[in-house]
């Protein structure tokens, strides 16, 4: 290969993601990095400031935007950097936007969404009840990243999350399971391997392509009745791996991939989420179809 075909991909990613960030600057506050887990809405109100307005427990849906948006970051991430970019993004354009930490493991601070996704739903199911009580709205749409946008499925197919929630908006969700590039395969050649990892981060155990946790999550079909789903991959996610692996089936379902939309976008599994202006317009379109416009190269200045 070229050098300058080397440079291509990681300079044209450089590229959106440096316009992503411009634009979005005008609604991102300069102030330092502190946590939203907040016990209460009043300390997580105070904290939304700094952050772009978001996890604001005084906001009130619009008639535009009757449903507040609920952040669910990836795994090893948490309620703040994974949200740096959309968050703002969202809340720009009228949304309440809330997130939420979950799958802590004890003594591991930052790094979250480790612990038993099952777990990880129940903490979902209180914070949405939380969120909607406070808007006094009926329902509410899911917008998460990487298991993020699978974790919610198990609350809306199994803790009665589908009464609650209107849309579920994965961005490079593991839907079915990672392979991680085929690395998973070489687990059964490391004795005491797989045990090691389910016994120290059990959310990374069941993210494997054939776990148990995977085969009941989408045992009986991939989707609940009543709830719009809407899937936004990149082919060159080299986390969940195959990309169309994250791919849904079912009524109400959306599965695009960036590329198709702009085949400058270079992003890969984390940008997607963190950075992706073009990711970023999918989500606004799933969030509010009636108003929806085509996502195309020049949506990153959008």
């Amino acid at each position: 290969m070229l050098p300058w075909k080397r440079l291509a991909r990681p300079l044209a990613a450089l590229l959106l993601a440096t316009a992503a960030l411009t634009a979005t600057a005008p609604a991102t506050s300069a102030a330092p990095a502190t946590s939203l887990s907040a016990a209460t809405a009043s300390e997580s109100s105070s904290a939304a400031s700094s952050w772009g307005g978001w996890n604001d427990y005084d906001c009130e849906p619009s008639a535009a935007h009757p449903r507040p948006v609920v952040l669910v970051h990836g795994t090893f991430a948490n309620s703040v950097d994974n949200w740096l970019a959309l968050a703002p993004y969202l809340t720009y354009r009228g949304y309440c936007v809330f997130s939420l930490d979950y799958g802590q493991l004890p003594g591991v601070p930052f790094f979250h969404a480790l612990g038993p996704i099952e777990k990880s739903a129940e903490q979902l199911s209180a914070y949405v009840d939380r969120v909607l009580a406070a808007t006094g709205a009926a329902e509410a749409d899911i917008v998460g990243h990487s298991q993020g946008g699978m974790m919610p499925r198990y609350y809306l197919k199994f803790l009665g999350g589908a009464a609650k929630v209107n849309a579920l908006v994965g961005i490079a969700p593991n839907n079915h399971g990672t392979t991680l590039a085929g690395l998973t395969h070489l687990l059964p050649y490391f004795p005491g391997a797989e045990d090691l990892l389910t016994a120290a981060t059990p959310a990374l155990a069941q993210q494997i392509v054939g776990s148990e946790f995977m085969t009941k999550l989408n045992a009986g079909g991939d989707t609940v009745p009543g709830v719009r789903y809407t899937v936004i991959a990149t082919r060159y996610d080299q986390v969940v791996t195959p990309y169309r692996s994250q791919f849904l089936s079912g009524a109400n379902v959306h599965n695009v991939v960036v590329q198709d939309l702009c085949a400058l976008d270079l992003s890969e599994h984390a940008l997607l989420g963190l950075t992706d202006r073009i990711a970023f317009h999918e989500v606004a379109n799933a969030l509010d179809p009636a108003r929806a416009t085509p996502t195309t190269c020049a949506s990153v200045l959008s």
